[in-house]
């Protein structure tokens, strides 16, 4: 297909393991960046999260991460701190953030993606957690 994707992936994580499946039964051959292998740059975590409207507290990823031990979740922490921590340890952004020409988003819950896709996998397809999200007419249920 030429209908461009990029999907900032972590391999370990469900979601983004589910949003992976969910473009590539779409049809369509994503770029896929492991970027807990290959970090991040603030000027890319910048553009992304502008494009997605995310500040950086927003993107931060707390469960499973040092974030709070770091004292991240603090309220008086700036956008430049998490910024800085986020290129530090990639970990600290959530996942998955997905590039279209239809945007940029932050895909989680999952189904978030099918906004991003000219076209929808085939049904029956469910999300991770078994939640059906096209049914076996290929009809979208949420």
């Amino acid at each position: 297909m030429t209908f461009p994707i990029t999907i900032h992936h972590n391999p370990a994580c469900g979601t983004s393991r589910n949003v992976l499946e969910i473009i590539t039964a779409a049809g369509y051959s994503p770029v896929v960046i492991d970027y807990i292998t290959e970090g991040w740059t603030r000027p890319q975590l910048l553009g992304l999260f502008a494009a997605a409207n995310l500040t950086p507290r927003q993107a931060l990823r707390v469960s499973k991460t040092p974030a709070e031990s770091l004292g991240l979740t603090q309220p008086d922490i700036t956008d430049d701190q998490l910024l800085d921590a986020m290129v530090a340890h990639p970990i600290l952004v959530n996942r998955p953030i997905v590039c279209t020409p239809k945007g940029v988003r932050l895909c989680r819950p999952s189904e978030a993606v099918l906004d991003l896709l000219d076209q929808l996998p085939p049904g029956p397809f469910a999300k991770e957690d078994g939640e059906l999200l096209i049914d076996a007419k290929g009809n979208r249920l949420v």
